[in-house]
């Protein structure tokens, strides 16, 4: 297992929420992210799938640092927009990748969709490549319904309109612990840590 990886993100929370939970697994891993190496630059992200979107961050981390990338495409799928936003999910309301502007267009959407009918689910891929070419993917899967208005101050993205099911509180009402134990990317990054716990000193395959 690498005593270092980069996180393929400049994203501040998504990487404190990265170290909250390998450092919960206690594993002997340095987390970094992109902004220790200025340099780099994002890779155009032109996947059709999370898989695909994930995998093109990861590459283009591992070999702009040298080190194993770990990289994430997560967004939100809504049953009634046909599972849209998905893979736009960050760019729903234009190219400035807005939070505020992607949440407020999302809700307007569904503004006359009866609660029973806002289904929702946050889907987080999370692609593993090392600097030999080894590569693999998780996923990981929260499913919930959509608030009718933002509530909650932790978090980002969709965070405040999403509501897990079985609960009645927003993913942006949730502790940092509560959501480290049931998000979307927690699970992703649960299966993930495992396949790399079990697949050191193994090279050439890839799973999902």
């Amino acid at each position: 297992m690498p005593g270092k990886v980069v996180l393929a993100s400049h994203n501040r929370a998504k990487l404190a929420e990265l170290q909250r939970l390998v450092a919960a697994a206690g594993l002997p891993i340095e987390v970094v992210s992109l902004a220790d190496f200025p340099e780099s630059t994002p890779p155009a992200e032109t996947g059709r799938t999370f898989a695909e979107n994930a995998l093109i961050k990861a590459r283009a981390a591992a070999a702009w640092t040298g080190l194993t990338a770990l990289a994430d495409d997560s967004g939100i799928e809504v049953e009634v927009l046909g599972g849209m936003p998905g893979v736009r999910s960050a760019r729903w309301a234009g190219a400035e990748q807005d939070d505020q502007r992607n949440l407020d267009l999302l809700l307007a959407q569904v503004d006359d969709v009866p609660a029973p009918a806002r289904r929702a689910r946050f889907v987080c891929v999370m692609a593993h490549v090392d600097p030999d070419g080894t590569e693999f993917t998780t996923e990981g899967i929260w499913p919930g319904t959509l608030a009718t208005a933002p509530r909650g101050t932790n978090g980002f993205g969709y965070d405040p309109i999403f509501v897990p099911d079985g609960d009645d509180r927003t993913s942006a009402e949730l502790s940092p612990e509560e959501k480290d134990a049931q998000s979307h990317r927690a699970r992703a990054v649960a299966k993930m840590l495992a396949a790399m716990s079990s697949r050191t000193g193994n090279t050439g395959e890839q799973t999902t």
